[in-house]
């Protein structure tokens, strides 16, 4: 299902990794990934959350804090028993790892374009096919997918009707305008209003939402560390003033987790 990421055409298994018919060589890292990533296709030397950034959410989220957001988007993508999924922005493959539980028999992808994060990912579940790559030009096949899964990620819409099958769907995980309101009325004089429902407006013909939940609670952070951490892997952690956040770290901070899951699905093709 692999294409590359320069002239589209199929990627074949090499000894070292991947190449393709024009002679475009891909390396398979030690960890298990393939780089998928030309330099040509590169913002900046690297791309994507530095290693820092992987690591807080790394503690945060196998510290168990989003471990309901977790289970329920596993239940979702299990209902929809796709053949072949791809996580788009998977990030150090917390939320990966829980979908390849729910679907062992599966064919499962993931990527990002940082690769400090997929280095830290492949250790996760080895059995999936890690790649460093593009949210916009990912390099799998066209139709190649009936389940793409977007968690806390950008996403290129068209990119996501292209690489789904027929019948396929997007589940897209994202916040609602209550998620970390109470840490933002700390952080900010003025606390911006969030559209969660701005994505919308962005579905391309052809795709439909067809389902749409929300879960919310209460999740009350004790720890000097939960609390920079969550800081160190949102907006949040740069945005606001070193006084503000410095005081958001020292005193328990209780805020509401309030995500909303949808599910696209193609119509056409």
């Amino acid at each position: 299902m692999l294409i590359c990421p320069i002239c589209s055409e199929p990627l074949s298994v090499v000894a070292n990794g991947v190449v393709c018919p024009a002679k475009h060589s891909f390396d398979r890292a030690r960890q298990g990934y393939l780089n998928l990533l030309p330099v040509q296709h590169k913002n900046s030397r690297e791309p994507g959350d530095n290693a820092a950034m992987v690591e807080a959410r790394r503690r945060f989220l196998d510290g168990g804090h989003y471990a309901p957001l977790a289970k329920r988007l596993a239940e979702l993508a299990a209902s929809y028993a796709p053949a072949r999924w791809l996580d788009i922005g998977c990030g150090e493959g917390y939320y990966t790892q829980r979908l390849a539980d729910a679907l062992p028999a599966a064919d499962g992808y993931a990527l990002d374009i940082s690769r400090e994060a997929v280095k830290q990912a492949c250790k996760r579940s080895p059995q999936l096919t890690w790649l460093v790559a593009s949210m916009a030009r990912v390099p799998l096949a066209d139709a190649s997918c009936q389940l793409l899964a977007s968690v806390f990620s950008p996403l290129d819409w068209q990119e996501a009707k292209r690489l789904l099958a027929p019948g396929g769907g997007l589940l897209r995980m994202g916040p609602t305008r209550e998620h970390l309101y109470e840490l933002r009325q700390q952080l900010y004089d003025e606390v911006r209003e969030y559209d969660d429902q701005k994505h919308l407006a962005l579905v391309p013909n052809g795709m439909q939402l067809a389902h749409s939940e929300t879960l919310s609670f209460k999740l009350k952070l004790e720890t000097a560390q939960a609390r920079t951490d969550l800081l160190s892997m949102t907006p949040h952690g740069w945005r606001a003033s070193v006084e503000k956040r410095n005081a958001v770290i020292e005193q328990d901070l209780e805020v509401t987790v309030s995500i909303r899951y949808d599910w696209f699905q193609l119509i056409e093709k």
